[in-house]
C-alpha cells in the first residue's frame, strides 16, 4: 500500500471558500477512487490561504481487475436494443451468454496503474470542481478561484506524470502546469526558494520550518492560543468569537496574534458597534477587563508575519485604520439620536417590504395587530405591546443599522432608552428578532415574546399568503428558521394557544400552514431524539396546542419504550388490519359490545372491562392533560389484548359472535386512538 500527496499551490484563496474547497476536493477524489474499485485507509484534505491539500494513505498500486455479469436485453427484445447492449459491453452477440430467455454478458476489464487513474482523477477535480467564484486567466478556458503557480501529484514518493492544460496565454503561447514534488513556503517568512518534499511527513516538516501551518484546526488553536497568551500579558480577556475565529484562521499561513490599543472615548459606543465595526471591517478582536462590564480599550489583531518589533508598528498602523473606522460609528450615534423614532417610522412609509405584501409600514401595522392579540396569552400587556411594535423596526431607517445592518434591533434598543422609553419596551425591540437560529437564545419578557411572535408569524402569513414557500433547499425568505423561532418562543415560554388561532390572528390559518409547522416540529424533537411518527402519531389527532402535543409525544415515547407499550402497539395494528379488511367489506357493525352472551369467552368479556376501565382512566387523564396517566390506562390493555387474540377467533361462523368481537376491537381502536393515532407509529 503506498501514500498519494496532491497540492494545488495558488494565489491567496478567499478564507469563505477554504474549507469548502477542501471538502469538494475530498468528495470528487473519493468518488472516483470508490468508484475505481479503490480502497485507502485514510484519505485527508486541508485547506489554506495558498494551497489545497490531498493525502491518501494505503491505496493499493493498482486498481483491482473487474469481472462482472451484466444482464441485457430479453431474446425476443427488438434488435435494437440488442444492439444498444453490444456497444455498451463492447461485444459481438456470439459473446453473450443466454439463459432463461435473457442475454447477459461477462464483463472483463484488467486493473490499471494507480499512478494512471490518480492523473484522471487530477483531471476531473480542475475540470468539475465548483468554486462560488472563479477567475479565467489569460486567454484560455480554464476558471479556476485564484490563480495556480505549482501541483505536486507524489505516489509513493514518485512523481506522477500530469500536466494541466491551461490553453493558450495572452500571448498566443500555450501553457501548462507540469506536477512536481516542489512547493512553496510562507509568501514572505519562507525561506524564498522553492523546495522538493518527497512525502506528506517530509512535506508537512518543511511547511512548518517556512512558516505555514498546514491546518485549518491547528491555525485556529494557534491563533486562540496567541490570542489569549497577548492578552493574559496586558492582564486582559479575549471576547470569543468562533465566526472571526473561523475567519481569520483563513487569512494568515502563520498566524500571529498582536494587542493593539485604541482610544478609550470610542468606548462611549455602543460595545456591539465597536465589535462590529472590528469584526466586519478589520477582522479585529474584542477585549475586555475581567470582571468589568463593557470592552477595554484594545484590540486583538492577527497577523501573518512575526515582525521584528514584536507588531508595535503593525498594531500602530491598525490602530489609526480602527479609529477612522469608530468615527464612523461615532457619526452615525450623534446624528441617529438628533432624528428619533417618528422620523424614521415615517421613512417605512417608502421602503417596501415586498411587491405583494405592501411597505415596511404597513408591515409594521400588521405586527402591532397582532402583538396586541397575543399579549393577553403571554401575559403582556396589550396597549404596551402594540407601542413596542410601533416602534421595533424604526431603527431600519437609522444611519447606524444603515451601515450595520447586523444591528436592526440592537440599536433601536438603545435609541429607544435614550428615549425615554420605559425599559420593557426598549428590551422588547432590541430582542424581537430573537430567536434567529437553533442555537440562538429565547426571550422570555412577555413583552418580547409577543412581538417576537408576532414578527414571525406575519412573516409565515405572508409569504405563505403570496405562494413563497420553501421548495427544496431553498428558502429565500428564511421561512423555515421563523417557523422554528416561534415553536421555540411557544415551547420555552409555555405559551397555551392554539396554532390555529395565532395564524387566524394573522389572516392565515391555512391548514398548509399547519402542516409546514409540524414538519418543523418533527425536525426541532428529531433533532432532541424523538421518533418523527411519534409526531405524526400525535399531529393526526388535530391537535395544535405545541406544548399539549410535546407533552404528549413525550409521554407517548416512554411508553413505547416499555414491553407494555410495545406489545400493546402490535396488537393494535393486528386489530387495525382486521378492521381495515371488514370496512373494505362495508359498514362495521355499531353498538354496544355485550359481556352476557352464551358461551362468551372469558377472554372477550376480560377485554370488554378492560376497554371500559380504560376508557374512563384516558378521559379523566386526557382533562388533566395527564399523559403520563393516559399512558398507564392504555398498559393496563396490553394483557387483555393478547390474551383476546391468543384465545378468541375474531371471524366466528356465528354473525353474532363475529359483530361482537368486531365491536370490541372498534372499542379498543378508539380509546388508544384518543391518545394518538397509533396507526401512524412503526413497528
Amino acid at each position: 500500500m503506498s501514500q498519494l500527496l496532491i497540492e494545488i499551490f495558488s494565489e491567496e484563496i478567499p478564507a469563505r471558500m477554504q474549507q469548502g474547497g477542501a471538502r469538494d476536493l475530498e468528495r470528487i477524489a473519493s468518488d472516483a477512487f470508490k468508484k475505481a474499485g479503490l480502497t485507502w485507509d485514510s484519505l485527508t484534505t486541508y485547506g489554506g490561504p495558498r494551497r489545497l491539500t490531498l493525502v491518501v494513505e494505503g491505496l493499493p498500486v493498482a486498481t483491482p481487475d473487474l469481472n462482472e455479469e451484466l444482464k441485457g436485453p430479453k431474446t425476443s427484445a427488438p434488435a435494437q436494443a440488442l444492439e444498444g447492449f453490444l456497444r455498451k459491453t463492447g461485444l459481438t452477440q456470439d459473446q453473450l451468454v443466454e439463459r432463461d430467455g435473457i442475454y447477459y454478458a461477462q464483463v472483463s476489464q484488467k486493473g490499471r496503474a494507480t499512478t494512471e487513474f490518480v492523473a484522471e482523477t487530477l483531471e476531473t477535480i480542475f475540470r468539475t470542481m465548483a468554486w462560488p467564484k472563479s477567475q479565467r486567466w489569460g486567454s484560455g478556458s480554464f476558471r479556476w478561484v485564484r490563480p495556480i503557480h505549482r501541483i505536486i501529484a507524489l505516489f509513493d514518493g514518485a512523481v506522477i506524470p500530469y500536466a494541466l492544460d491551461l490553453g493558450s496565454t495572452i500571448g498566443g503561447e500555450g501553457r501548462k502546469i507540469v506536477a512536481s514534488n516542489v512547493t512553496e513556503g510562507h509568501r514572505f517568512m519562507g525561506s524564498g526558494q522553492p523546495f522538493e518534499v518527497t512525502d506528506f511527513a517530509d512535506y508537512r516538516t518543511k511547511l512548518e520550518r517556512n512558516f505555514v501551518v498546514l491546518s485549518f484546526e491547528d491555525r485556529k488553536a494557534k491563533v486562540l492560543e496567541g490570542a489569549k497568551a497577548v492578552c493574559a500579558a496586558k492582564g486582559l480577556e479575549l471576547v470569543d468569537d468562533i465566526g472571526l475565529l473561523d475567519e481569520v484562521a483563513g487569512l494568515a499561513e502563520w498566524p500571529t496574534p498582536i494587542l493593539g490599543d485604541m482610544d478609550p472615548a470610542f468606548l462611549a459606543l455602543p460595545p456591539e458597534v465597536v465589535r462590529l465595526s472590528m469584526k466586519v471591517h478589520q477582522k479585529y478582536f474584542a477585549v475586555r477587563t475581567p470582571g468589568a462590564e463593557g470592552l477595554a480599550p484594545h484590540y486583538v489583531v492577527v497577523a501573518n508575519v512575526e515582525a521584528a518589533d514584536g507588531g508595535k508598528a503593525l498594531a500602530a498602523g491598525n490602530s489609526k485604520v480602527l479609529s477612522a473606522r469608530l468615527s464612523d460609528g461615532v457619526f452615525f450615534w450623534e446624528e441617529d439620536q438628533k432624528v428619533g423614532f417618528d422620523a424614521w417610522n415615517a421613512k417605512l412609509s417608502g421602503v417596501t417590504f415586498h411587491a405583494k405584501l405592501g411597505t415596511m409600514a404597513d408591515r409594521v401595522e400588521r405586527i402591532a395587530k397582532l402583538a396586541a392579540e397575543i399579549a393577553p396569552l403571554v401575559g403582556a400587556d396589550a396597549g404596551e405591546a402594540e407601542k413596542a411594535a410601533r416602534l421595533s423596526k424604526a431603527d431600519l431607517a437609522s444611519g447606524m443599522v444603515g451601515e450595520f445592518p447586523e444591528l436592526q434591533g440592537i440599536m433601536g434598543g438603545y435609541y429607544a432608552r435614550l428615549a425615554g422609553q420605559p425599559d420593557a419596551i426598549a428590551d422588547a425591540i432590541r430582542d424581537h428578532y430573537q430567536p434567529q437560529g437553533p442555537s440562538d437564545s429565547v426571550p422570555t419578557a412577555p413583552l418580547t415574546v409577543a412581538i417576537a411572535l408576532a414578527d414571525k408569524i406575519d412573516t409565515l402569513s405572508g409569504f405563505f399568503a403570496i405562494d413563497e414557500k420553501p421548495t427544496g433547499s431553498k428558502d429565500p425568505y428564511a421561512l423555515r428558521r421563523a417557523a422554528l423561532g416561534v415553536i421555540r418562543l411557544i415551547l420555552d415560554n409555555n405559551v397555551r394557544a392554539s396554532l390555529r388561532s395565532l395564524l387566524s390572528g394573522a389572516g392565515a390559518a391555512t391548514e398548509e400552514l399547519v402542516a409546514f409547522f409540524a414538519d418543523r416540529l418533527t425536525v426541532l424533537l428529531r433533532d432532541q431524539g424523538q421518533r418523527h411518527d411519534l409526531v405524526a402519531a400525535v399531529f393526526a389527532l388535530g391537535d395544535d396546542d405545541l406544548v399539549r402535543i410535546v407533552s404528549r409525544v413525550e409521554a407517548l415515547s416512554g411508553f413505547l419504550a416499555t414491553d407494555d407499550g410495545a406489545n400493546l402497539l402490535a396488537g393494535y395494528k393486528r386489530a387495525s388490519n382486521i378492521l381495515k379488511a371488514e370496512e373494505k367489506k362495508g359498514a362495521l357493525p355499531s353498538g354496544e359490545v355485550s359481556t352476557s352472551m352464551a358461551n362468551q369467552p372469558a377472554e372477550e368479556i376480560a377485554l370488554a372491562n378492560a376497554a371500559a376501565t380504560a376508557d374512563a382512566a384516558v378521559d379523566a387523564a386526557l382533562k388533566t392533560e395527564d399523559f403520563a396517566a393516559a399512558m398507564t390506562a392504555l398498559a393496563q390493555l396490553r394483557a387483555p389484548v393478547d390474551a383476546f387474540f391468543t384465545g378468541v377467533m375474531v371471524n366466528s361462523d356465528v354473525a353474532e359472535e363475529r359483530d361482537n368481537r368486531l365491536k370490541l376491537l372498534v372499542q379498543v381502536r378508539e380509546v388508544m386512538g384518543r391518545v394518538a393515532d397509533f396507526g401512524q407509529i412503526a413497528g
